[in-house]
């Protein structure tokens, strides 16, 4: 019973904040006629508004995301094409990330490099992973094989690190930046503010939210 108690724990904790995410975003997407523009020409317009017409605005298949390399606002077919609360939102959110990229956020700047590394640890991880009992039985020594192994459980367990520790970037695009432009245009009727700010929670957790369910496969090659 203990066991199966842990285990639920640790499901919750891993799935949960994913789970939370997607019904906050599910929970405010349907279509709204009052609104007059979709999520990608709201960004646009905001955009405009904050002087970055150099900033492009995409449609993506890749999840809603700021691209500073490529200065681009990118949202999901539903968000950049869809006239919800969920898409207005989380259109801002991203603007958000972008006003934080012109002004020269550090954290933004420290997350990407950030995110570079832990994409290349991640690859590093899987390959050591892989590959860790053919060296084992070919060095012929325990010893190797579990070298391998401690190095990619640390490189497989980085990207969640990664996401913890910009965390305050994505609470920054969120209520520092997204929140302020929402109220000070008065875009969203009072009765949809609490809402928005749920769904600003939910868009800063998002990367930590899918970093923890990725933790998954890490547990996966433990058990192994």
């Amino acid at each position: 019973m203990p066991f199966l108690l842990l285990l639920l724990l640790l499901l919750l904790l891993l799935f949960g904040p994913q789970l939370w995410v997607r019904a906050v975003l599910r929970r405010h997407g349907g279509e709204r006629p009052d609104f007059p523009g979709s999520g990608g020409e709201f960004a646009r317009h905001l955009l405009d508004r904050l002087g970055l017409e150099g900033v492009a605005v995409e449609r993506t298949e890749q999840g809603d995301h700021y691209d500073p390399r490529q200065k681009a606002v990118r949202l999901s077919p539903g968000h950049h094409d869809g006239r919800s609360l969920t898409a207005v939102v989380i259109a801002a959110h991203e603007v958000g990330h972008a006003l934080q990229d012109a002004q020269g956020d550090p954290l933004l700047r420290l997350r990407q490099r950030l995110i570079g590394l832990a994409q290349a640890a991640q690859l590093a991880g899987n390959t050591l992973l892989i590959g860790m009992p053919l060296v084992a039985a070919l060095a012929q020594t325990p010893a190797a094989g579990t070298l391998m192994l401690l190095a990619g459980l640390a490189s497989l367990g980085s990207a969640a690190l990664v996401h913890l520790v910009t965390l305050p970037v994505e609470l920054d695009a969120s209520f520092n930046r997204a929140l302020p432009l929402l109220e000070a245009g008065r875009y969203l009727p009072p009765a949809d503010r609490p809402a928005a700010r749920r769904i600003l929670r939910a868009a800063a957790l998002t990367y930590v939210a899918a970093s923890l369910a990725g933790l998954l496969n890490l547990w996966r090659w433990l058990r192994r």
